[in-house]
């Protein structure tokens, strides 16, 4: 589809203070304004990802599909009065009035990013149901469930250049602030449900602050404090589109895009978008753990695919599930949790030694300590050969080099010492193994073990 450039004939933009026309370039809308001077409003980011990126995700893949509804691929051109008719008509307490940058971002969703739309129609059907629920909590306006349609475009996965990331883009301090927790396992900012009642608990806030649901969503793209000093410039005046012209461009097209992505979600078949269709995912479930356990090791028992797994529980940000912590939850199609709780001690005990590779304790002895110390007074010759100054051990991977020459050149240096661990009650052959660099079949053959039995108290030589 060509791209159109509309000549506008209305005056008065933002109360006069805007010319009648815009046009939409590139990432950017530039306006001109009466005196003939240009202004560039950005899009927002949300409005940039790419369709394929959209399309890759999960549950796109899995549960959307192309629905040939037999429109026709273009988008038809209205006057001014059906969009401000159209706009009246949506059943909204929040303010939505037409002006040409509104029309703007309109033309935008309608032309451009009209696949998109059609993306977002079909993944509203995943997203919606929980975006009202955490909005009807807080009895707040059920519009503002468009918000992640401009943050996200719908897409959990989502994350900005600063660096928000999620459905509703929160900031790393924001979403702290608002409960949702952020280390390096886990990032609730992408859990649909927990970000989407942080969202609503926010917004609720800023209403508090300013009674003005056109403030309340640019506080929310630009913050409250600077929101606040734009009021403060404007005199005081407490008005989305009198504080307009001193807020950054992100921000003065964020309002008109959150009013024009309600008007598209509204009015899509008016502008020949065919919404994908959706197959709703079936039902999920969730179990609490209290151990770690890898999505890998889920999958291998349970049979259930990785891509599932990440895509139920976008918040863990390594496929590690942190139970150890505390108490966890994982959320499993209803088909899978029964298997999942019949086979739990499979799922932790599978290929433990290479998914949670973190050793819980490491013992050293004073030996070892020496022999590190002495290591530090080795220097290197120009060949890459070491020249020992100390006791002639070095330190390798944590480990003694055993195999290193003792201080005079020679080969019979100080034999090695045998080293033994007492097990501790519920431990395994295989934990003992992995938390001292050895295997199991060598603990057996160190400690005559024939079976795979071993009793709490019992010292074995591990060295």
């Amino acid at each position: 589809m060509k791209k159109k450039l509309f000549t506008l004939i209305a005056a008065m933009l933002f109360g006069g203070q805007y010319a009648a026309w815009a046009q939409t370039e590139g990432d950017e809308i530039t306006v001109t304004t009466m005196e003939g001077e240009k202004d560039v409003i950005e899009v927002p980011e949300g409005m940039l990802l790419q369709i394929d990126s959209l399309l890759n995700l999960y549950n796109s893949k899995t549960y959307l599909q192309d629905d040939d509804c037999h429109y026709r691929d273009m988008n038809p051109e209205f006057p001014a009065e059906t969009y401000i008719e159209r706009l009246k008509r949506i059943p909204s307490v929040m303010e939505m009035p037409y002006n040409e940058v509104v029309r703007k971002f309109i033309d935008r969703y309608a032309v451009r990013l009209r696949a998109s739309v059609s993306y977002m129609l079909g993944a509203a059907n995943f997203y919606m149901p929980i975006f009202e629920e955490a909005l009807e909590m807080y009895n707040l306006p059920l519009e503002l469930k468009y918000l992640p349609v401009i943050e996200s475009a719908l897409s959990p996965t989502a994350t900005s250049r600063v660096g928000a990331a999620g459905l509703w883009q929160f900031m790393l301090p924001t979403g702290k602030q608002y409960g949702l927790e952020v280390n390096s396992l886990v990032d609730e900012r992408r859990d649909p449900i927990k970000s989407s009642f942080a969202a609503a608990r926010y917004l609720r806030d800023l209403y508090r602050i300013y009674d003005d649901w056109n403030l309340v969503i640019a506080a929310y793209n630009y913050g409250p404090q600077n929101i606040n000093k734009a009021i403060h410039r404007a005199g005081g005046v407490k008005d989305y589109w009198a504080i307009y012209k001193y807020l950054p461009r992100e921000t003065q097209g964020y309002v008109p895009a959150f009013i024009a992505a309600n008007y598209i979600m509204t009015y899509y078949c008016e502008h020949n978008i065919c919404p994908m269709r959706t197959q709703i995912p079936a039902k999920s479930d969730t179990v609490v753990v209290n151990r770690d356990v890898h999505f890998k090791q889920i999958a291998a028992v349970t049979g259930i695919s990785i891509e599932e797994l990440r895509s139920l529980n976008p918040q863990y940000r390594r496929d590690i599930v942190n139970g150890y912590s505390k108490p966890s939850v994982i959320r499993l199609p209803q088909s899978y949790i029964n298997a999942f709780l019949d086979r739990e001690d499979s799922i932790y005990q599978y290929d433990v030694e290479n998914l949670l590779t973190k050793r819980a304790v490491v013992e050293v002895t004073v030996d070892d300590v020496r022999d590190a110390v002495a290591t530090r007074s080795t220097s290197v010759d120009s060949r890459g050969h070491q020249a020992s100054h100390g006791r002639g051990k070095t330190i390798q991977n944590g480990r003694r080099d055993r195999n290193h020459k003792n201080a005079r050149g020679g080969r019979n240096g100080r034999r090695e010492r045998t080293q033994s661990v007492t097990v501790k009650s519920g431990q395994t052959l295989s934990e003992i193994a992995r938390r001292n660099h050895t295997t199991v079949d060598k603990l057996k053959r160190l400690n005559g073990i024939k079976g795979n039995t071993i009793r709490a108290g019992k010292k074995l030589k591990v060295k």
